[in-house]
């Protein structure tokens, strides 16, 4: 659980722990999470923010305006992260993915 927030929000996911993603899921993971960074990208250039070298919230600027593949590994982990935790959540829901 993480700690008390100013305004009385505690988020609490529900853990994926136990879940063990197969290979084939793995291996989607960073395809999502490419797109994950895709649709933020679109989402901020809509809302007016532009390519700066250092994020600066006044002026709407981010240096990660860039390609998924040009983003620091520390972005990209936490792309891979959301991916993969929405992944293990579907099975853990009871819900199976599987390619056509």
């Amino acid at each position: 659980m993480s700690a008390y927030h100013e305004k009385g929000y505690i988020p609490v996911p529900i853990d994926t722990s136990d879940v063990q993603l197969p290979d084939e899921l793995l291996e989607l993971t960073e395809q999502l999470a490419e797109n994950v960074h895709d649709i933020w990208a679109v989402n901020r250039i809509a809302e007016g923010w532009t390519y700066g070298t250092v994020r600066d919230g006044g002026q709407m600027e981010t240096p990660c305006l860039v390609p998924y593949q040009e983003l620091p590994e520390s972005e990209k982990e936490y792309d891979r992260n959301t991916a993969l935790e929405t992944l293990k959540l579907i099975l853990k829901l009871g819900y199976e993915i599987r390619r056509k």
